[in-house]
């Protein structure tokens, strides 16, 4: 899948090839692929199905820029139809019904609208800031998941210790357990000591098991939330990084004033807020005009199915004009007006006995109906400017105007919340810190005192001055020491983490 992922299936096959040679005990993990922490950070943000639900928020954010400032712009529609109509009959009223043939018609459309408003004109503000908001926002992901993988990491590195801690211990007891059969064989110590020894020998086994389980559930949590899964055994991945405690080194004044600027959720509030004071205008110039530009052409044609029934509607209006020019031509000859017609059939596009159209007119007619589906009748060009001003809508504009101005309101009141929410956090986690680094020494020295404790009370038992108990007692603090001292130490890193993600950038 990736780079590491394929590392890791390499290391599976090497590892599976010198199992069978392997007589260790099989408590003791043996990784075989060490896992960075930059690495594993890496791989989140390839794969983590969280950040990269955020990182889908960027799209609709740049396309939301680009439709603002198209709007701008003039929108262009451009159509087309076809269309059927059967035939029938058309009743013109009077008792006057003509059939109608079934005919197909087409057409097309090109027009141009164009809008200006307040709204449109504030768009590209807005929506820019928008997009910052959503980079912000994006920022913000990238932080929160590098703490996240980071305070994983740090808990995964701090259950191999206590681990480790837990493999002292049980070393610690099989050597009192040693002790104590030693002394019963020479018969220093009774069956009781060395019943006790076996007891607490095998209570430390049993939290070596639970130590190594956490540690593999560590492992498994920090995975998911890398977003992939191990194609080797868990045991045989090793997170490899250490880190040094250093004493804490960090100005309060420089730490604020980088949160002020880098924290991601401050600077997205701020985007947001600086998109509410567009709205806010937005909503003003509603009061205002709107002006809107359309422009069109269009055509269309009409196509009778049935040119028999055209052809005999076009002989009976040439039938009707040929009796009107024959009446008029005798009206004329009777009077001696002159300016007959000398020949109504021919003038009128039928034969000389009236009962058909001449040849070349009904093919003319034919060929003005053969103009399905793209010859066109070209309609006018058309075209319009209106300037519109609503005078009253229900006070809906002053609704809107007040809900934007309340969201403004509301944006500077979180940004401020924000701002103090950061200054807070980042004291505290400085503090934090600081009390951290503290806890560290005061642990060091605990267990310090602790293995003095133990070695001492081993003295005293192997030479006979102390009893067993003592020994157990000594060896429990011994571990409570080193547990608590790796606690601290890891508290310390995370508290770092903490107050990483509190500024908004790494600080080591």
């Amino acid at each position: 899948m990736n780079r590491w992922l394929g590392l890791l299936a390499l290391a599976s096959l090497v590892s599976g090839t010198g199992a069978a040679q392997d007589t260790t005990a099989g408590l003791r993990l043996a990784p075989a692929v060490g896992l960075s922490l930059e690495e594993a950070i890496r791989q989140a943000r390839q794969n983590s199905p969280t950040y990269h639900q955020t990182l889908n928020n960027a799209g609709p954010a740049r396309w939301g820029v680009r439709n603002a400032y198209g709007s701008l712009l003039p929108s262009v529609n451009v159509a087309a139809d076809l269309g059927y109509t059967g035939s029938g009959q058309s009743n013109f009223g009077g008792g006057f019904i003509r059939p109608t043939p079934a005919f197909r018609t087409s057409g097309y459309s090109l027009g141009l609208q164009w809008q200006l408003d307040g709204r449109i004109l504030s768009g590209p503000g807005q929506q820019k800031a928008l997009q910052r908001a959503a980079d912000e926002d994006i920022s913000g992901a990238g932080v929160a998941l590098r703490a996240e993988i980071t305070n994983q990491y740090l808990s995964t590195l701090q259950a191999e210790a206590q681990v480790e801690v837990a493999r002292q211990q049980v070393s610690r007891n099989a050597d009192f357990l040693e002790l104590a059969r030693a002394r019963h064989q020479v018969g220093q110590a009774t069956l009781l000591d060395v019943r006790q020894a076996e007891v607490i020998k095998a209570q430390s086994d049993v939290a070596l098991l639970r130590g190594i389980q956490a540690d593999r559930e560590a492992k498994l949590d920090l995975l998911r939330r890398m977003g992939v899964e191990s194609p080797v055994p868990i045991d045989q991945i090793a997170v490899s990084d250490s880190f040094p405690v250093m004493p804490p080194a960090f100005d309060l004044d420089s730490l604020l004033a980088v949160a002020e600027t880098q924290n991601p959720t401050l600077r997205g509030l701020q985007a947001r807020r600086t998109a509410s004071w567009w709205g806010v205008r937005a909503a003003k110039s509603e009061f205002l005009p709107t002006l809107s530009v359309q422009a069109g052409w269009s055509g269309f044609t009409q196509e009778f199915t049935d040119q028999n029934l055209l052809l005999g509607g076009a002989l009976t209006e040439a039938q009707a004009r040929l009796a009107d020019c024959t009446f008029n031509n005798a009206v004329r000859a009777g009077l001696n007006l002159g300016g007959e017609v000398p020949n109504c059939a021919t003038s009128v596009g039928v034969t000389s006995a009236g009962d058909a159209l001449l040849d070349p007119v009904a093919q003319q007619i034919r060929d003005d109906n053969n103009v399905f589906p793209f010859d066109y009748t070209g309609q006018p060009f058309r075209a319009s400017l209106t300037i519109s001003l609503p005078i009253f809508t229900g006070f809906g504009r002053s609704l809107r105007l007040a809900e934007a101005r309340a969201q403004q309101d509301d944006l500077e009141q979180s940004v401020r919340a924000a701002r103090l929410q950061v200054r807070t956090d980042v004291r505290g986690r400085l503090l934090a810190l600081e009390t951290a680094y503290r806890s560290i020494e005061v642990q060091e020295a605990s267990r310090a005192a602790a293995r003095d404790q133990s070695r001492l009370a081993q003295e005293r038992y192997r030479v006979g001055a102390g009893a067993s108990l003592e020994v157990s007692d000594a060896q429990n603090a011994v571990q409570r020491a080193e547990g608590d001292y790796v606690n601290a130490v890891y508290d310390y890193h995370k508290a770092i983490a903490a107050l990483e993600a509190a500024v908004g950038r790494s600080l080591r």
